[in-house]
């Protein structure tokens, strides 16, 4: 459902007519190590400000603090500070975010959210997950952005006119689908990587703009800023309901399986196999299962087999980590661009009954150590990868920002 509104459009998109709620400047920001003084630093938090002034402006909403956020349940662990409501239904989550207005080449309107920083001080003023790994997407991978008056302005866009279609290949054997359309492509220069005018990255993600609306939104309303857009399930650390957004993906295959904007500007990040703190790489490894139990009354259902088979129920997917957001430190190894190292079931593992839900990382390594899991058939030659538990990455690049992992006595774990 899109929201448009019966106010001028010259108030719906610049705000002029509305009441002013702006974010601090950055003068009266204190860091965690004391007042800036690093210029770029101060370019940054003034950058962050200018957006958040321009979006409180035009939805008529406080720019998120600690103090205006909203209270989530300790037991929901919500990542996400930024978010406005969540909704942790299972089989059918949903995150509500604000929406901001930004400009296409053309300057024309377009509307996208934000989930992750690169620098800490300013994911902690917008409430964004912190990705000190992000740095390393400054290059042919990124979009180098403008900002005026906290109105972004891209260097590329994304077309939302395509179908998304998949077809199951066979119901016995559903992967590889015999059809497989993304619903919205990148074009050259659209890369969610975006790089501020100071260096610091985000992680953004259009929206909706005069070609359409992502497809993953469920209602989306321009007059108050916000758009609810469903979440996919997965495992981390042995536990279910690690829930978190597929925007947009590397490569065709993968974008139309996770419905997700085919970007192929993201096949230039640094570095495939590459996942370590040490390294300079944005990617974050981590493993979809390729063939997994597709019946979904076993409660055993994974993989990109059952998804196709199951209307693209969420694929489940094999995490290694959350966000660690209150930790600034270079070891902080969170990512949203995820990896994929895509695993499958051997033969001999499938024959005997072996095959049942992968739920960590550990679990995933104690598997491929005793020989029931491999590299997927899909995965290019090359060397394997010691952080997934030595398998090849498969050369494709999931945008995936990482927003509650809920914890309670309720939550659901197999």
């Amino acid at each position: 459902m899109i929201r448009t509104s019966s106010r001028p459009l010259a108030a719906l998109l610049c705000g002029l007519t509305l009441p002013v709620l702006v974010a601090a400047p950055a003068s009266a920001q204190t860091m965690n190590n004391g007042a800036m003084t690093n210029p770029k630093m101060m370019a940054a938090m003034n950058e962050a400000g200018a957006l958040q002034t321009l979006a409180a402006t035009e939805s008529r909403r406080p720019a998120y603090s600690p103090l205006t956020g909203v209270k989530f349940k300790p037991s929901d662990n919500v990542f996400l500070k930024s978010a406005l409501d969540i909704n942790l239904t299972y089989r059918a989550a949903f995150v509500t975010l604000p929406l901001f207005r930004g400009l296409s080449p053309q300057g024309q309107p377009v509307f996208y959210i934000i989930t992750e920083a690169s620098d800490f001080d300013v994911a902690q003023k917008m409430g964004l997950n912190y990705s000190p790994k992000m740095r390393f997407a400054v290059g042919a991978g990124a979009q180098q952005v403008t900002l005026n008056g906290g109105a972004m302005r891209f260097r590329g866009n994304v077309n939302f006119t395509p179908e998304h279609l998949v077809v199951p290949g066979s119901p016995t054997a559903p992967f590889p689908p015999r059809i497989a359309r993304p619903g919205a492509i990148g074009d050259a220069e659209w890369s969610s990587m975006v790089v501020l005018p100071s260096g610091v990255v985000l992680n953004v993600q259009m929206m909706h703009n005069a070609t359409g609306t992502h497809d993953r939104v469920k209602s989306i309303d321009l007059e108050k800023r916000t758009v609810s857009i469903s979440l996919l399930d997965g495992f981390q650390g042995g536990k279910q309901l690690f829930y978190h957004l597929v925007t947009d993906v590397s490569e065709a295959l993968p974008a139309a399986l996770e419905n997700g904007v085919h970007t192929p500007r993201l096949a230039k990040v640094p570095a495939i196999g590459q996942s370590l703190p040490s390294q300079p790489s944005a990617l974050l490894g981590f493993s979809p299962v390729l063939n997994g139990i597709i019946d979904t009354k076993t409660n055993e259902d994974q993989g990109f087999a059952a998804s196709i088979a199951n209307g693209g129920i969420d694929p489940i997917n094999v995490f290694p980590l959350g966000p660690s957001n209150d930790d600034r430190s270079a070891g902080n190894n969170y990512s949203p661009l995820w990896d994929a190292h895509v695993n499958m079931w051997t033969a001999d593992a499938v024959r005997t009954g072996k095959v049942r839900r992968i739920t960590s990382f550990e679990d995933l390594q104690s598997l491929v150590k005793d020989g029931h899991v491999t590299s997927a058939m899909i995965n290019p030659p090359g060397a394997g990868n010691a952080f997934v538990a030595g398998l090849r990455p498969t050369r494709a690049i999931i945008n995936c920002p990482v927003i509650a992992h809920p914890t309670g006595p309720d939550v659901k774990n197999n």
